[in-house]
């Protein structure tokens, strides 16, 4: 028995046992673990630095969030001819600048000419869209930290809303409607609605002051002035600042010759009269057409206010530097002067130093004979004038920008 229990304990006592619950483990298997760890390490690093040189990652752009003493703008439409320079003011006075624009009228060229001008980051970003797009406009507002909204992008001709209105009530009050909803969502808190003098109608007075009645006779007036009631509707219970500017026909273009008015050739028959004239000088139309000749006037033709892009986009400036929380402005601008088709084309003709052949044809429906603008209240609640008031000038600085720029942008379709 005794030798029995002695080999049953020494048995016992060869056995591997537990230390105070430490297990010691094998120093082979611990190198194998230490490496399988620095090995993955090195994988996520390697995984890291490879996401870091993709053009997918990247550090939150400035655009994302607001910047003291930096006012974030995002121009609708700013690829257009008016947005464009709207874009240029902007940026020559250091506001940071979003472009969004479907280029259905606009021109990405003009949008290369501002990135080549102002190249430096955090400058001015581009954003291919569609304001009829919802999620898209819900997208760029979560996107980017805005501070204001100057909203230009709208189809904007006469003749052409009389023949496709529904176009019209979509593309300008609809998506207006979604701008604003989507401005109240993300709370930016500013508002520069880009308006017409076609809300107006066809006065019985003249000149017109802000407190003439509403009463357009075409699509595109009566869309516009839609876009206008939601926004005042709106604003009565709300503490945004909201300016909207009712301007005249447009004319002229940068003095420095950057930027012009390129539409699309489709479109020209429907375009302004300041681009008829160019074509018919450059050949390009065999002369220019003037609808209506019997109108109340003193020479028969339509009297209109023309207003250089320069200034308008002045007093788009001025409009939101003086842009108040919980106030509306309401504003016209136009140089307080009307001046006939007949004028005008004179005025163009001594411009190109062409003698341009003129056809004289019934009127143009939805047209009205006479409309200019008192720039009274612009003028002592905003400190603006009109500068550019020499039609014929305004009309040689256009015109170097047409001849000089024979194909417009060239291909404004281009995505690079």
């Amino acid at each position: 028995m005794l030798n029995l229990d002695r080999t049953r304990t020494q048995t016992r006592s060869n056995r591997s046992m537990p230390l105070a619950g430490i297990v010691y483990a094998d120093p082979k298997k611990k190198n194998n673990f230490v490496g399988k760890i620095l090995m993955a390490a090195m994988l996520i690093a390697l995984c890291i630095l490879m996401l870091k040189q993709s053009p997918s990652f990247s550090t939150p752009s400035v655009f994302s969030r607001h910047e003291s003493g930096v006012t974030h703008v995002l121009v609708t439409g700013g690829a257009g001819y008016i947005g464009s320079h709207a874009a240029l003011r902007l940026l020559k006075d250091s506001y940071r600048v979003t472009i969004v624009d479907n280029l259905s009228r606009g021109n990405l060229g003009a949008v290369r000419i501002l990135q080549e001008l102002f190249p430096e980051p955090g400058k001015l970003q581009f954003l291919y869209a569609d304001l009829g797009d919802a999620k898209a406009v819900h997208k760029i507002f979560s996107q980017n930290a805005f501070d204001a909204v100057m909203h230009f992008a709208a189809v904007a001709y006469v003749g052409e809303s009389t023949l496709d209105p529904l176009k019209y009530y979509h593309n300008i009050t609809s998506n207006t409607l979604t701008v604003l909803e989507t401005m109240v969502t993300r709370g930016v808190p500013t508002l520069i609605y880009s308006s017409t003098c076609a809300t107006y109608g066809e006065p019985e007075k003249m000149p017109i002051t802000e407190e003439t009645p509403q009463l357009p006779i075409n699509p595109y007036g009566k869309a516009k002035k839609m876009a206008e009631d939601i926004i005042l509707d709106f604003h009565k219970n709300s503490n945004m600042a909201v300016m909207i500017l009712r301007y005249f026909n447009v004319i002229g273009s940068d003095p420095n010759g950057r930027l012009g008015e390129a539409p699309r050739p489709e479109l020209r028959e429907h375009g302004r009269i300041s681009g008829a004239c160019f074509d018919a000088a450059r050949g390009i139309i065999p002369g220019l057409k003037v609808r209506g000749t019997d109108y109340k006037t003193s020479d028969g033709t339509c009297i209109r206010d023309y207003i250089d892009v320069t200034d308008l986009v002045d007093a788009h400036v001025k409009a939101l530097e003086k842009a108040r929380p919980g106030k509306v402005g309401i504003y016209n601008v136009g140089m307080g002067r009307g001046r006939s088709v007949k004028e005008f084309v004179e005025a163009c003709k001594v411009a190109t130093g062409v003698p341009i052949k003129v056809d004289f044809l019934p009127r143009r429906p939805g047209d009205y004979a006479e409309v200019y603008s008192d720039p009274t209240k612009i003028r002592n609640e905003l400190n603006w004038t009109a500068k550019y008031t020499d039609l014929q000038e305004s009309l040689q600085v256009a015109w170097r920008w047409q001849k000089s720029h024979l194909n417009g942008y060239g291909s404004s379709m281009a995505t690079s």
